[in-house]
């Protein structure tokens, strides 16, 4: 912030996120035009390259860096920004925008767009996972199923998130698991396996009712066995986790070991199959506007 309160802002637009035809380039420019805030706007183009996004980062010297598409458009500027005091903002503007409704930011765009002004820094710690930075949720199992199956229909949306779990619950098949724990191991059968750094998921479905972003910890919920019903008790209720279908793990890093290669995603991108997955925590990793 400018020694006068002004703020410079830049807008890191994914122009292919969502499902709506808004001209989102637009829209930040009439909402900042009577404003005394400055506001710069940088379209993402179809093959970004990290290093191109950094450089246009840097040259801005911005107060705030804001993320205007989805959890992919976020995770890339947090890429960027991590390990630097730059606060982060959020536009909600992808098919599930899970880490915006983590932190109550409005999906509203105008209500949204005054919260990167009024909204205040809060630093956040991210995990990494197989080398790649998870902000959000990353899991091995059914729900990367289900997100491999998203990613093949034309539908964006809940329509298209429906119709990818109703195909995947008629062809998903159980996991043989190994990880430890506290010098515990555990070998479980499973459905999936969540590294939760958040709580809940975009469709709104609260796997990780323990998570916080800032403390020392992430969680880890192995799902023995596919329950809607235990799903909508804790999507609905305060009730624990039936300890015979989910259970809940805390850790600061962790090694899980499939018998067979298994379905694997990061913030809802399909990662492919995979039959390890590592995962540490990184503390105060971002600062984010909340």
């Amino acid at each position: 912030m400018t020694a006068t309160g002004f703020l410079k802002l830049l807008f890191i637009v994914n122009p292919g996120s969502g499902s709506d035809n808004l001209d989102y380039k637009k829209e930040i420019i009439d909402f900042f035009e009577s404003l005394e805030h400055n506001a710069e706007v940088y379209e993402l183009p179809a093959e970004c390259d990290i290093a191109q996004l950094k450089a246009t980062i840097h040259k801005a010297k911005a107060d705030r860096v804001v993320a205007v598409g989805g959890d992919g458009t976020l995770k890339l500027v947090a890429e960027c920004l991590k390990g630097t005091a730059t606060p982060i903002g959020i536009i909600p503007a992808g098919s599930a925008n899970g880490m915006a409704k983590e932190l109550g930011i409005p999906l509203d765009l105008k209500e949204a767009l005054n919260h990167t002004i009024s909204g205040k820094p809060k630093q956040i710690h991210l995990v990494m996972v197989n080398n790649e930075l998870c902000i959000h949720l990353s899991d091995i199992g059914f729900n990367a199923y289900i997100v491999k199956k998203f990613d093949d229909l034309p539908q964006r949306g809940m329509l298209g998130y429906a119709k990818a779990t109703w195909k995947a619950l008629w062809s998903h098949h159980k996991m043989e698991v190994e990880f430890d724990i506290a010098g515990e191991t555990i070998r479980s059968e499973a459905a999936m396996v969540v590294i939760a750094n958040a709580t809940m998921y975009g469709t709104g479905v609260k796997i990780n009712p323990e998570g916080k972003l800032d403390d020392d910890v992430f969680e880890v919920i192995l799902v023995k066995k596919y329950s809607v019903m235990e799903i909508l008790k804790i999507r609905f209720t305060a009730l624990p986790f039936n300890p015979e279908k989910i259970e809940l793990f805390q850790t600061k890093s962790l090694l899980i070991k499939t018998r067979h290669k298994v379905h694997f995603q990061i913030d809802g991108e399909y990662m492919g199959k995979v039959n390890e997955v590592k995962a540490k925590i990184l503390p105060a990793a971002i600062s984010v506007i909340i």
